[in-house]
């Protein structure tokens, strides 16, 4: 799931993940709408914007793992704010990746995160 206030941030990170076999990719614009959707999906990997109306990132965070303590989340974020990542991190999110992004980046991280999905099943 791809949680970005940003239309061009959530198709850019939609066609990196749509490459991956497999993949479905579901869409939300602020937390809010994150969280409603995880309840009657539960996506087994999220991506996380930090700065968003309605409700932000950490916050939508501690939901999403409170609901799925196994979720992986990766912030993707223009925030270099330390603390705002340390908080994120604290909370469960799995890694963090700053804006602007490369593709390259991007299929990095979200690798990443589905292998440490594969190992753990």
């Amino acid at each position: 799931m791809i949680v970005d206030d940003s239309l061009a941030v959530r198709r850019k990170i939609e066609r990196c993940a749509k490459a991956k076999e497999g993949v479905t990719v579901l869409m939300a614009v602020n937390g809010r709408d994150a969280i409603t959707l995880f309840k009657t999906e539960m996506p087994d990997l999220v991506t996380m914007d930090l700065t968003m109306p309605e409700l932000g990132g950490v916050e939508c965070i501690k939901v999403l793992t409170n609901l799925n303590p196994k979720v992986h989340i990766l912030v993707v974020s223009a925030l270099s704010d330390k603390v705002t990542a340390l908080a994120a991190i604290k909370n469960g999110a799995e890694g963090f990746l700053k804006k602007p992004f490369s593709d390259e980046a991007l299929a990095i991280a979200l690798t990443e995160l589905l292998e440490t999905e594969s190992y753990e099943t």
